[in-house]
């Protein structure tokens, strides 16, 4: 029996071996995460170059998260300023009182301004116009948000308390003072007290992307409301300095002319990793001028694709150059072809800018977490995670944002293997579990039948 044991013992060892392969076997690298926050639950890793550098698979696809067993994580990629939450800023602006419109609605304003070169409010007067000129109480608002250069997410109005307000408004916007749109706005101004308690509502909200326009008119829907204002200021998107442009240069290959009447210059370059290229420029020794046009192809067989008509690249001087341009849409194309319409005597260097993007992820199952990347074997899942971020950022609040991670050293996983594409399918481990298997039983056989012949009868 104790072969049979022993066959027992392979199989009961090569099964889970042969049957599961550990995600961390599918990946080349690893880069263990450090959290800012134990307990934040959502977390967000900027990239760095060593990331693009092993990835092999367009959109980063072969990057993912594993939690300490190795099993991946909800993640997903976001680009700069993409579903980025940014923390919020107030600003102060000034204001008029207008007067309200009459109650049946055909009385209007007639507005005398004197407005500064840069588009400011130096004085209004609202005269009524229509049917009745009588002007009644001071009760709608002039705001001026000419010198703001960001969308307004709302407004926020202060005024003296012990007033009981429980007022609506209508919010209309205009670029002139002549011409007005009303805008979507939620929110009404409530300022109510009963029992030592008080019901306090100062913000009037805009639409999610935010409302842009150099003027605003707020009129109270019941034009006999009376808030007495004291102030007004906008609340903001904070504009976070977008992160700063990073380059790969790139020495390429010249090209032999096509025929006898290419008058022209071919270069040729490959990337060495899936950056997200944004922005492109080129770059010859001393003065130039040269008339290129840029292709990309993400295979070394595939067609190019033109990612920027003909443009004209120079220099002149010390301080005389064109400057670079951006790509119509990011691309992560691995090949690139520059194409000049003359003689090019010298070889370009063609400048490839990209901005690094982040992976944002939920820190499911056990610590400690890894950021994986380089794999020809497996994809990262595609998770809900858009979605979970959007209804953690209701439930918290427009400011929240995950928590912030950071790579640590490289180490390796499965290194180049990984990095192989996958032979034709053969299931080698199935076939090798059921040879396995097959001698367990010829051994079983093979022992019965000697029981059998040292049990038989002995002859008459």
């Amino acid at each position: 029996m104790s072969l049979v044991r022993a066959v027992a013992s392979i199989a009961f060892v090569l099964w889970p071996a042969l049957g599961l392969a550990g995600p961390r076997d599918d990946y080349a690298q690893q880069w263990p995460l450090q959290l800012s926050s134990a307990d934040a639950g959502a977390y967000r890793v900027v990239l760095d170059d060593a990331v693009y550098l092993q990835a092999r698979q367009s959109g980063l696809r072969d990057v993912d998260v594993i939690d300490g067993t190795g099993n991946p994580v909800p993640a997903a990629i976001y680009r700069p300023g993409a579903n980025d939450v940014r923390a919020t800023s107030k600003v102060s602006l000034p204001w008029f009182a207008l007067p309200a419109r009459a109650a049946g609605g055909a009385q209007d304003w007639q507005l005398v301004s004197e407005v500064e070169a840069d588009g400011r409010l130096r004085r209004v007067e609202a005269r009524g116009i229509g049917r009745a000129t009588a002007t009644g109480p001071q009760t709608a608002l002039l705001i001026d948000a000419s010198t703001v250069r960001t969308p307004i997410r709302a407004l926020e109005l202060d005024w003296a308390p012990g007033t009981a307000l429980d007022a609506a408004y209508r919010v209309e916007a205009s670029d002139d003072l002549e011409r007005w749109r009303e805008v979507a706005a939620n929110g009404r101004l409530v300022d109510l007290e009963q029992g030592g308690r008080r019901l306090l509502q100062r913000r009037i909200a805009f639409e999610t992307n935010g409302l842009r326009a150099r003027y605003l008119r707020l009129s109270p829907l019941n034009p006999d409301a009376v808030a007495p204002i004291r102030a007004v200021s906008a609340e903001l998107s904070a504009s976070a300095d977008p992160a700063p442009l990073r380059w790969r240069q790139l020495k390429g290959q010249r090209l032999a002319a096509e025929g006898a009447k290419d008058k022209g210059a071919r270069f040729e370059f490959e990337l060495d990793g899936r950056f997200p290229i944004q922005r492109i420029d080129v770059a010859l020794p001393g003065n130039y001028a040269v008339r290129w046009t840029l292709e990309s192809r993400d295979q070394a067989d595939a067609p190019w694709q033109r990612r920027l008509d003909t443009w004209t690249a120079f220099r002149v001087g010390a301080d005389g150059r064109s400057s670079s341009r951006a790509l119509t849409a990011r691309t992560d194309d691995r090949y690139w072809r520059l194409r000049a319409d003359a003689a090019v005597p010298a070889e370009p260097t063609l400048r490839l800018g990209y901005q690094s993007e982040m992976v944002v992820f939920i820190a499911q199952g056990a610590p400690p977490y890894a950021l994986v990347a380089g794999s020809a074997r497996t994809a990262r899942d595609d998770l809900p995670l858009p979605q979970a971020m959007m209804a953690l950022q209701q439930g918290r609040g427009a400011d929240w944002r995950p928590a912030e991670a950071s790579l640590g050293a490289m180490k390796a996983l499965a290194g180049a293997a990984a990095l192989q594409a996958p032979e034709p399918e053969r299931n080698w481990r199935t076939w090798l579990l059921w040879a396995v298997l097959v001698l367990g039983a010829l051994v079983v056989a093979g022992f019965a039948f000697s029981l059998l012949r040292g049990s038989a009868p002995p002859a008459a």
